[in-house]
């Protein structure tokens, strides 16, 4: 009760516990972004298998491969990282950014992501004070994170994380939480099937698919927490940021333009922003 008392009293010590929160969140997404796509991968491949009737024994190590375990390891190494060496941004910089035992570099990746999300939950605590909005849109914004990083990187937007994101945004619309049930639940759908309709249209015209379900899905996600009436603002971020960064790869990195593009990132990234932002932007645009 004092802790809850100091964070409502305290902004200085709400700030800070924001951001150590959203460090130590940082540092367990690291994982989530690194071995899901492995955990899924795993699966699909055992569920072929199966299919096909194969039986092929999986090892002990294969077995216990989840988010949890095995404990994390040097790639190159297999060093075992000690819990000295893994605390957030902390440890890289002692480090040097090499591990201990073979002196072979670590990713900065792994200190950006906790410092970003270190940095989002502030900005995501700042805006919505002391409330049970503030506890909600940090968990909105930590499942939002490693959604962006994978399908950035494999064009993959996990149903573990978008579903239980999806209920999520349902539960909260029956007690008012950031809007009403009946908008929560239109919010989902009119997500889904926005984009299901041009998906379906652009595969009708051009006879090529144009974005996962994935997307589908994360967008009626956010749908659910932001609301029907928000969802214009949400595509419109998304395809102007996404179309900004795509002419930037063209131009400055000879980036293919037949080469696809994942949308999940930039949907993440606009849902983020209005979430926090986007009655702003309604309202000012109405005026």
């Amino acid at each position: 009760m004092e802790i809850l008392l100091l964070l409502e009293t305290s902004p200085v010590f709400f700030i800070i516990a924001a951001g150590t929160s959203g460090l130590v969140v940082g540092s367990f997404l690291n994982v989530v972004i690194h071995r899901l796509p492995i955990i899924m991968d795993r699966a699909w491949t055992s569920e072929c298998r199966e299919h096909l009737g194969e039986t092929i024994p999986e090892t002990g190590e294969q077995a216990r491969f989840n988010l949890l375990t095995p404990a994390s390891r040097c790639p190159h190494c297999n060093h075992r990282i000690s819990a000295i060496e893994n605390i957030p941004v902390i440890s890289y910089l002692f480090l040097k950014g090499r591990c201990t035992e073979c002196g072979t570099a670590i990713s900065p990746r792994y200190p950006t992501v906790e410092l970003a999300t270190a940095l989002l939950s502030i900005i995501t605590a700042l805006h919505f004070g002391y409330s049970l909005q503030t506890v909600a849109a940090l968990g909105f914004t930590w499942a939002l994170i490693p959604l962006f990083l994978i399908d950035f990187d494999h064009q993959i937007l996990p149903d573990s994380i978008t579903l239980p994101l999806l209920w999520a945004g349902l539960f909260l619309g029956l007690f008012n939480v950031f809007i009403d049930s009946q908008s929560s639940l239109i919010g989902a759908m009119a997500g889904y099937l926005s984009l299901w309709s041009i998906f379906h249209l652009f595969k009708l015209v051009t006879g090529k698919e144009g974005m996962g379900y994935g997307d589908f899905k994360l967008l009626a996600a956010i749908g659910a927490w932001v609301g029907w009436q928000a969802l214009p603002v949400v595509i419109l971020f998304s395809s102007v940021v996404g179309a900004g960064i795509g002419i930037l790869l063209i131009v400055l990195k000879g980036r293919d333009h037949t080469q696809p593009m994942p949308f999940g990132p930039f949907l993440a990234a606009a849902g983020w922003m209005t979430l926090l932002w986007g009655n702003d932007i309604i309202q000012l645009y109405l005026q």
